[in-house]
Formats: C-alpha cells, structure tokens, sequence
C-alpha cells in the first residue's frame, strides 16, 4: 500500500514553541532578524525557496499569503531574497492577457491576488514602503485598475490592487504620495470611482484623500481647471447615485467623500468652484440626517458648506453654529 503523502511538501507553518534548526538565510539577514522566530523564518525561507520553481510556486504563494498577517517582517523576506518580487510581478504581468476575459478562473484569480497580497505586505512595512515605491511598482498595478470589466472577478483584482496603493498612502508619507501623483495615481483612482463597486469606490476615494490631506496633492487637484473638474465631477456623482437610504457600505463611501470635499474647499480656487458645483445633498438636510450618529463626519461637512458659503476669505469655521438644526427629528 502506498505511504501517504502529507497535504503541502512544506508541511505546517511551525509556532514559537517549535524546535527546528534553522538554515542559512536567503534574505542575507541573521536569523533572528526583526524578531522572527529562528523556525518561523525558515519555514517562510523554504516557502520563499518554492517560489522559484515553477511547480511549487502557486501552493508557496497560498502559504505566504496566509503568513502575511502573522510575520510582520516577512515584507524584508520578500524585499532582500534574490528574484523575489521579479517572481510576484511576472504572476501580476501574466494576468494582463485576461484582462479582455468575461471571467477569470478562480485558479487564475487566486495566483495573482495572492501575489498582490504580498506585495501589498511589502508596501505596507515601513522599511520597505520607500524602496517598493522608488522601484515603480504600482505602475505595474495600472493595467488591473484601469480594467473597465465590472465582473466579480475582475472587480476583486481592482480592489486588491487598490489596496496597495491604500497601504502605501495610508502612513501620509510626503514622499510617497508624491512619486505617485508623478506617476498620475489621481486618474486611475478617479477610474476605479465611476467603474468600481461600492467598496472599490470607497478605497479610491480613500486614497484620494490621503492625497489631498498633503498640500502637494491639493496644489495638484486646483491648479488646472480640467484636473478640479475631473476630482469634483467624480465625487458629485457618486453622490449623486446614493440611494435614498444607503447601506452601511455606502454611508462609508460618503464620509470619505465629504473628507475630500472638505479638504478640497480650503483652496481658495477650489473653493470657489465648489459654489457651483457642490451636490445639493450635501447642502441640505439630505447627508446630515445620513451621518446624524457620526459628529466628527457631521462637522467636517458643516465646515464644508461654511467654507463653499463664505468663500476663499476664510477656511476656518467659528464652530458656534452649526448645521444639526437640519436633522429631522
């Protein structure tokens, strides 16, 4: 009778408690590096090892992505061992001829969200966040954010992938935020906004914030007339397209929206051009009665329409009155 085989020639992920004898580094570092338990690190050493071979790679990418919540310097694995996010970019590429498809199949799907999954650990750690930037990574994000397919499988790629660009502009890094308006990260995220589902929406219009809370990223959206309309136009019809009673999802997407518009009407020139184009459910009682539970959302909105209401004389609201007059009781 044959023997049988374990699950996953790699075996299961040891814990803290285990006695394994650790080899060699691929990474270069000790094996203490960060903190990593000498048999955890070389369970993802071997698992990074898989990756390499064409045969083991798609099990390796499921169990590195399973670790990625658990090994907080698993992104310096990833980063420093030879080849390794050549390998997680060639899955990435692989996918661009599928994109045209009606429908990917799960074995497809699940390869490359695993390898998005790890780069988005890369992108995450803070040793590694500015090299993963300097190095161009998320242009190669753009082809899948730029993906109009609003199939469910197509729509889970675009949501990963913004969710490296979440990660990378989630800390506020000047620095990063600012290679990635050069590499015109706005567009693509205004793309994923009118194509997106609800919670793509919400991750882009997320991002967009980020970008906005640093006075470049603001300076970029007002400067040009074309580039305000484009972020103001996007904004106002997703809340346009707001159901009269919106889902939790929904009444997230809002807040962040309402983030965006405030933070767009302390420019004097936005601010102005927001007169004219600010959503009459913002003005009213329509988004108050909304968000009635959220004071903090409630008052970055009453700051809004004092802003829009006096003009660029002043960016500061005396907060003495306020909007809550408008809640319907």
């Amino acid at each position: 009778m044959a023997a049988k085989l374990p699950e996953s020639p790699f075996g299961s992920e040891p814990t803290s408690s285990t006695n394994v004898r650790a080899s060699p580094s691929t990474s270069g570092t000790n094996n203490t590096h960060g903190g990593v338990h000498p048999s955890r690190q070389y369970y993802l050493e071997q698992l990074i090892v898989a990756l390499h071979n064409d045969h083991t790679r798609e099990e390796a990418l499921h169990l590195l992505y399973k670790s990625c919540g658990a090994h907080e310097d698993l992104a310096l694995l990833l980063w420093h061992s030879f080849g390794t996010i050549y390998i997680l970019l060639k899955e990435i590429i692989a996918v661009y001829r599928l994109i045209s498809a009606p429908e990917l199949t799960e074995s497809v799907l699940m390869r490359v969200c695993n390898a998005l999954a790890l780069l988005k650990c890369v992108a995450t750690h803070p040793d590694t966040r500015m090299l993963f930037i300097k190095a161009r990574i998320p242009l190669y994000l753009y082809p899948l954010l730029n993906n109009t397919n609003k199939e469910s499988s197509h729509e889970r790629l675009r949501l990963i992938s913004l969710g490296v660009i979440g990660a990378l502009v989630k800390a506020g890094d000047a620095e990063v935020i600012t290679v990635l308006i050069e590499n015109q990260i706005i567009d693509h995220c205004i793309h994923c906004m009118e194509v997106g589902s609800v919670l793509s929406k919400t991750v882009a219009t997320f991002v967009v914030h980020k970008i906005l809370l640093q006075d470049e990223g603001l300076k970029y959206c007002c400067t040009f007339a074309h580039r305000f309309y484009a972020v103001g136009h996007t904004l106002a019809k997703m809340v346009e397209n707001l159901p009269e009673e919106p889902s939790e999802q929904q009444l997230q997407l809002l807040k962040h929206i309402i983030c965006c518009y405030q933070r767009l009407s302390q420019s004097p020139r936005a601010c102005d051009g927001l007169k004219f184009c600010l959503p009459t459910r913002l003005r009213d009682a329509t988004a108050i009665n909304l968000l009635r539970v959220d004071q903090t959302t409630i008052r970055l909105l009453e700051q809004l329409v004092y802003n829009v209401s006096i003009g660029h004389q002043s960016t500061t609201k005396p907060f003495g009155k306020s909007l809550m007059h408008l809640v319907k009781g």
